[in-house]
């Protein structure tokens, strides 16, 4: 059975993958403090393991980080990087950064982070020959799966992008050759907000699909003016 931030949810009124996909936000201030329960955690996880992956390699690990020293550690790693990134602004933008919240690592209680092993599966990965980036396109897709997941389970998704990588590896243990791909804070929440953070404080609108849709062939920069 699933939950949202109202309650349980019988298996007939989970939302379709339409409305989850509408619906799935990056959580940043609407947890609710509660930590994820294991059993809710672990189907989030299972459907994250199913995702698609070249040659079937499955590149990915998943660390459950829940420890308060842990947590607040990070936090204050990120915070300093945020410092950081909002010193280097335009005056305009550092304004309009200025409200936006950019991690809940220690209000969602839980963190995950997804790993990526490009050596998972041995030399000749089926399908990764000629490209090799489809290993790392792989656990992207686990982390897709794992977001629209907790979305229908009403727990939120927060994917936090201000650290140093080294310093994650050594903070959770990550071994030489592993790479932490995403640091996720995951906790019920509030609310899902009707309009994504980036686009209600001001900082960019989404670009419209007709602008992405092309037929045949990509549009010349001339088109595209």
């Amino acid at each position: 059975m699933g939950v949202c931030a109202e309650g349980p949810l019988a298996p007939a009124e989970y939302p379709n993958v339409y409305d989850v996909i509408r619906l799935r936000r990056d959580v940043r201030a609407e947890f609710t403090g509660a930590v994820v329960d294991n059993a809710t955690l672990l189907r989030i996880l299972d459907a994250a393991h199913r995702a698609p992956s070249v040659g079937n390699s499955m590149p990915w690990d998943f660390v459950v980080v829940r420890d308060g020293d842990t947590l607040r550690t990070f936090a204050d790693h990120v915070a300093d990087k945020r410092r950081a990134f909002h010193a280097s602004l335009p005056e305009d933008r550092a304004r309009t950064f200025d409200p936006i919240k950019i991690e809940g690592i220690v209000e969602s209680g839980t963190g995950i982070v997804v790993t990526h092993d490009q050596s998972r599966g041995g030399t000749h990965v089926l399908g990764r020959a000629t490209v090799p980036e489809t290993g790392l396109y792989s656990t992207i897709l686990a982390i897709q799966n794992l977001w629209l997941a907790a979305t229908a389970e009403g727990v939120g998704v927060g994917w936090v992008s201000f650290y140093d990588t080294p310093y994650l590896a050594e903070l959770i243990g990550v071994p030489e050759g592993v790479k932490p791909v995403a640091w996720l804070c995951v906790g019920p929440v509030r609310e899902f907000q009707e309009i994504p953070d980036l686009e209600r404080f001001g900082w960019r609108n989404r670009r419209p699909l007709e602008a992405a849709v092309h037929w045949e062939r990509f549009p010349s920069r001339e088109q595209r003016a």
